[in-house]
């Protein structure tokens, strides 16, 4: 190599290493929104002790473990200061296997729009699934709140049915996440969820709970749970607090970053509006692996902790190496 090449090359490497810690600094700081392919990221809620969000916190104010060792910090943004709102996209399991009575389906109705009405400063698109014999796909991923509606209109007409496929519809629901969902709108992550409305007892599925977590990890979505007062309200247990579904102890939302929640009041709308909140308050961490994990095949696991001793609900226990590379 002559010289100049040294020179040259010297000159490139500078600025590459410059171009770099630019990048990382300024992703912490806030000035600019873009996630690097090599690092990890996660969605995590962060609460007070009495359930309440923590706005507000910073990098510094979060610690990440991978395997038990610490990593530090390359990417953070908290939901509501990203320039813009944070772009969401939402996929509706609606169970109409005969457990949801009309009554249910028009107070859902009415739910949805409080949802929606939260959600409208967002970029935002929503698609709707049924559930019950069979899954079907009702109306695709959409930004056009009368579509929803008129889709709605559909589903009020439709017959039940026996089973309740409640897993592989929120397999589907997955899927069609990831495919038809961006990853990023303008450069700000997306965030996917799915909120099944059910009784909670799936019958008949396809596809096991582990395998509809694994597949929700690997595609970064939080599923969400809402259980009918129909089933609710005969299942209470002595303090006359609903006791749990299948659909409840599967980890489907633990294990996601979701929620369960007990639709037991006559107005759902209250509930709507705290499940829009709990979809657009989070914060985004990621980091880069230790040398060889992103690409070992293995599974590796993540615990990011707070410094000021809030809880944390992370969206996935933890990454799995690419073993295809």
């Amino acid at each position: 190599m002559t010289r100049i090449s040294k020179s040259l090359f010297a000159l490139v490497l500078t600025v590459f290493t410059c171009c770099q810690f630019i990048f990382a600094q300024q992703t912490l700081d806030g000035d600019v929104i873009r996630i690097d392919t090599e690092l990890v990221t996660f969605d995590v809620n962060v609460t007070t002790a009495d359930g309440k969000f923590v706005r507000g916190l910073s990098a510094k104010d979060f610690k990440i473990f991978e395997d038990g060792n610490e990593r530090p910090v390359e990417f953070f943004e908290q939901s509501q200061k990203l320039g813009s709102a944070r772009p969401v996209s939402v996929v509706f399991a609606l169970d109409v296997s005969g457990s949801m009575t009309r009554e249910e389906l028009e107070k859902l109705r009415g739910a949805l729009r409080v949802f929606l009405n939260r959600l409208s400063q967002q970029n935002a698109s929503y698609a709707i699934m049924t559930f019950g014999m069979n899954v079907k796909t009702i109306q695709s991923l959409t930004g056009d709140v009368n579509r929803l509606d008129k889709t709605f209109d559909k589903l009020l007409r439709e017959p039940s049915g026996l089973s309740t496929h409640a897993y592989d519809a929120v397999d589907d629901a997955i899927r069609l996440l990831d495919r038809k969902s961006p990853k990023t709108r303008r450069q700000i992550p997306v965030k996917k969820s799915v909120i099944v409305v059910s009784d909670g007892f799936p019958v008949g599925d396809t596809v096991s709970p582990s395998l509809v977590i694994e597949r929700a990890n690997k595609a970064d979505v939080s599923v969400f749970t809402v259980t009918l007062p129909s089933f609710a309200k005969i299942s209470l247990s002595r303090d006359r607090s609903p006791l749990p579904t299948p659909l409840d102890v599967s980890g489907l939302t633990e294990k996601t970053g979701g929620k369960n929640v007990y639709a037991t009041d006559k107005d759902f709308e209250p509930l709507f509006k705290a499940l829009a909140d709990d979809v657009t308050n989070s914060y985004i961490i990621a980091f880069y692996p230790s040398d060889g994990k992103k690409n070992d095949g293995r599974f590796h696991k993540v615990k990011i902790v707070s410094d000021k001793g809030f809880e944390i609900k992370q969206n996935r226990d933890g990454y799995q190496g690419d073993s295809n590379k």
